[in-house]
């Protein structure tokens, strides 16, 4: 874990020089683990300045993502990264950390692909070990409707160039042996999609090496920063207000997970999200047994091994809107039925945690992009439970957008116009459970 923050300036005096991320040898790692010398620190406290071009509220893999490629593909350095607790506090950090590009629509596989490609060389990008492990993503199929969907979804996929195919039973239990594909389960297991370049992530490493990455190029990373309104005059943004004081800038993007609205309030802007908890658990670490991502939607549960060797599973959304975090017993005894249910063998083991994250729901189960009735205002928001293997191709996306003032091809089907003009993405099919 990086040691947050110190008051050491580099570069000129507005930041615009890009700093050179620390690298470390074998021996100085070592000496930094047996000595107790102070390790450098990963990225700087910055006094907030009266005044940035840019100033992105949500210190997230989105909001940082959206940050490091403003600077590094557009030149765009005197941009400020505003949240209310610390970097990686909200979504990014409470997520599964699972990765993906089997969706259903052209538009939603195209996108995520595309963040996929950006995961896979992410770590050399940023010169920080994000620990992307390719296990391979199942999705199971337990009815004749569900297997139908799949074929659908492999098509779709292959018609884009995305690795995926429907394989039977015998094909799923070689992939993954402790599956239950015997045909006298109350949920048998018909088949599977499956998508071989799916994997997990160390969501933690994603969002230390974007902000180390947003630093070094001079990007200013404000924790415990709260926004408490956005000023507009004339229909345009002409600045933000903190906790901290008053910002003048004419861009201000909200790329917040959970209190979204509450942002986009701020600015007049009205969007069509309600927001759910989204729980999840972890095990006792044990040998590595789990080769795959497993998913079933019908069971709405998701289960995948990290290389420490804990299983973490999920579900989908709790069924009310709230903005509440806490675990409850209602959904560890309902995981816990559902994952027996596919994987009796695992009956010996013991959770050791529990936590919940907060989910913006849209209609489409799609995110809303772009620009805003409102000038210098902008959304990347409504994420559901999918947003972290978003991650990378929407910073990208983004800062394409603000750079450039036109919303890319790529996201070009996200707008919150869409929903005025009926054109909706319906994802539900491959997002709803998410995982």
């Amino acid at each position: 874990m990086p040691v947050f923050g110190n008051n050491h300036r580099n570069g000129s005096a507005n930041g615009s020089r890009k700093r050179r991320p620390p690298r470390y040898s074998a021996f100085s790692l070592i000496k930094h683990g047996v000595v107790s010398t102070e390790w450098p620190r990963a990225w700087r406290t910055c006094d907030l300045r009266s005044s940035y071009d840019v100033v992105i509220v949500g210190g997230g893999v989105h909001g940082l993502a959206t940050a490091y490629y403003l600077a590094r593909n557009h030149g765009i350095r005197n941009v400020a990264v505003l949240d209310k607790g610390y970097l990686g506090a909200g979504g990014s950090g409470r997520n599964t950390a699972i990765l993906r590009s089997n969706y259903l629509t052209p538009e939603g596989v195209r996108f995520y692909d595309r963040s996929m490609e950006l995961y896979r060389h992410l770590a050399a990008d940023l010169n920080f070990n994000v620990m992307f492990s390719r296990k391979g993503h199942l999705t199971l199929a337990h009815n004749d409707s569900s297997l139908r969907t799949m074929r659908w979804r492999a098509e779709v996929n292959k018609h884009v160039g995305v690795d995926s195919e429907v394989i039977d039973p015998a094909q799923v239990k070689e992939l993954v042996p402790y599956l239950d594909v015997s045909t006298d389960t109350r949920y048998p297991i018909l088949g599977a999609l499956y998508h071989p370049p799916g994997g997990i992530i160390r969501h933690d490493a994603v969002v230390w090496g974007y902000a180390r990455a947003a630093d070094a190029h001079g990007v200013h990373l404000h924790q415990r920063t709260e926004v408490t309104g956005i000023e507009v005059q004339n229909g345009r943004v002409v600045g933000v207000r903190t906790n901290r004081g008053r910002i003048a800038t004419p861009v201000v993007l909200n790329a917040t997970a959970g209190w979204s609205t509450l942002i986009s309030d701020m600015a007049g802007v009205r969007t069509p999200v309600q927001t759910f908890p989204l729980q999840a658990a972890v095990t006792e670490p044990v040998r590595p047994f789990l080769h795959a991502v497993v998913v079933s939607g019908s069971l709405h549960v998701y289960v995948s091994q990290t290389d420490r060797g804990e299983l973490v599973f999920g579900a989908s959304v709790d069924p009310f809107a709230s903005y509440s975090m806490r675990g409850s017993l209602e959904f560890v005894e309902g995981l816990a039925g559902h994952v027996l249910e596919l994987m009796p063998a695992l009956s010996k083991m013991r959770l050791m945690r529990q936590w919940a994250g907060l989910c913006d729901m849209t209609p489409d189960y799609s995110p809303i992009m772009g620009e805003t009735p409102v000038e210098g205002f902008y959304l990347d928001v409504g994420w559901g439970t999918y947003g972290f293997k978003a991650g990378p191709v929407s910073g990208e996306a983004m800062a394409e957008t603000i750079a450039t003032r036109r919303r890319p091809e790529i996201i070009a089907a996200f707008g919150l116009d869409r929903f005025a003009e009926g054109a909706l993405v319906g994802e539900k099919g491959a997002a709803a459970v998410g995982h």
